[in-house]
């Protein structure tokens, strides 16, 4: 997605905000949290004949609050992570770094949290050497998707899930799109 298409979700974002937070609420509780994941899927940056590296895969931690409203029914989670992947060979190695933002809302059941939001990832750059040396420096735009979630409460405070991730990247120089799209396991932990 473009900047132009991310800021027409701003107005969509607010209203989410703004229905987490009811007018009669008196109490909200806000709890610093960590989440980690892995993630699968998006389009092929690099190959060998054992493996692949794609555009939304590895794995990601990061931190962030959690934003709990008194009736314990909506929770608005804001966190940034670092996301990674790699693929090594014998004849080099590529990676792949970026920074998503998110903003979720989540409804809260007894057992489960369903919900979605925006991802904004941040400073996505690709690294090669050897082989893979042609990747090496290649700088994608910041780009914005939607991400849908449903979560298992471990605990009031701990949730293991499954998330989809909606997410297009454009390289800076050339213009060429790939997609970011895929599917991931989550775990988050509020304190």
């Amino acid at each position: 997605m473009t900047g132009r298409t991310y800021r027409r979700f701003l107005p969509a974002l607010a209203m989410a905000v703004a229905a987490a937070v009811p007018v009669t609420s008196h109490a909200v509780d806000i709890r610093p949290m960590i989440k980690a994941g892995l993630d699968f899927g998006g389009d092929e940056v690099a190959s060998t004949t054992e493996s692949s590296l794609k555009f939304n895969e590895l794995i990601y931690i990061g931190g962030g609050v959690s934003i709990l409203t008194d009736s314990k029914d909506i929770e608005l989670e804001l966190t940034l992570s670092l996301k990674y992947g790699n693929l090594s060979a014998g004849d080099g190695s590529a990676s792949f770094t970026r920074f998503p933002l998110e903003a979720l809302v989540v409804y809260r059941l007894p057992q489960f949290r369903v919900g979605g939001g925006l991802t904004y990832h941040l400073n996505q750059k690709l690294s090669g050497d050897g082989a893979a040396s042609a990747l090496d420096g290649i700088k994608f735009d910041n780009a914005a998707g939607l991400v849908l979630q449903g979560d298992y409460l471990v605990s009031p405070k701990m949730a293991v899930g499954l998330r989809y991730t909606s997410l297009d990247y454009k390289e800076k120089v050339t213009g060429t799109t790939a997609k970011s799209s895929g599917v991931g396991f989550t775990f988050s932990l509020n304190f």
